[in-house]
């Protein structure tokens, strides 16, 4: 089967990783049902006006993901949604948005600080270097959700405190040519201090659910680091497990 993507050539995101995205999104849109078989790399390159070894990084990558799988004998075909895992880095502001809720951010803090020594050894800075700071509070629907704090090297391009309010920071740094790539993330739960429940609009020391998470590009560079807190009653994480 061929593939009908929109692809263009004159946007900062990544050739392959509009092949990826486009492809998620016609899997969750019902045009690519599971068990659908595609065409090999170099005539899927040819329908899409792209490079082989473009077009091979992005089914590398939907593969890994657990969007597609090759055959023996078969080919290459997508994979049924009970398998699925989430498909790339993403910042909670685009996960808000593609589930249809109204995702909003107030800037708390924003500007450039000496990074903490913790916060360096994360983004591979020398210590008390400079980085953007920021603290935002995100409602869904009006309801505050999640407290974020988050670091990134001043390096990559300029970022502004109206942008941040707007979009997410992961949407920003890939408009400024970012290609994420992997993170180290962990997941724990916390108590609420006052601040962070002020915040969200709950008693001290009530459950909220943590996370740390440190994004690296595909060169291998620290993109940035982060400390997240959410309401437990309203925020879960989410993940699909496969046997290899």
């Amino acid at each position: 089967m061929a593939l009908n993507l929109k692809i263009s050539k004159d946007s900062p995101v990544p050739l392959y990783h509009q092949v990826v995205q486009g492809f998620e999104d016609a899997v969750n849109a019902g045009e690519l049902p599971p068990g659908t078989k595609l065409e090999n790399e170099i005539e899927l390159a040819r329908q899409l006006g792209l490079s082989r070894p473009t077009m091979r990084k992005a089914m590398d990558e939907l593969v890994r993901a657990g969007l597609l799988v090759r055959k023996r004998g078969v080919g290459t075909q997508v994979v049924a949604p009970s398998v699925r895992r989430p498909l790339q880095l993403s910042s909670l502001h685009d996960d808000l948005a593609k589930s249809g809720s109204r995702p909003t951010t107030k800037v708390l803090e924003f500007g450039t600080a000496p990074a903490p020594a913790e916060v360096a050894g994360h983004l591979g800075l020398a210590a008390g270097a400079d980085a953007y700071h920021m603290i935002r509070l995100r409602s869904v629907d009006g309801k505050p959700l999640a407290v974020m704090e988050n670091w990134v090297p001043l390096a990559f391009g300029t970022l502004t405190e109206e942008e941040l309010a707007e979009r997410g920071l992961y949407d920003l740094l890939r408009g400024l040519g970012i290609n994420f790539h992997l993170a180290h993330q962990r997941v724990g739960a916390a108590l609420a201090t006052r601040y962070q429940a002020d915040l969200l609009e709950m008693e001290p020391r009530e459950a909220v659910v943590t996370m740390e998470r440190t994004a690296t590009d595909d060169q291998g560079r620290p993109v940035e680091t982060g400390h997240h807190v959410y309401a437990a009653d309203l925020y879960s994480f989410e993940m699909t497990l496969m046997q290899h």
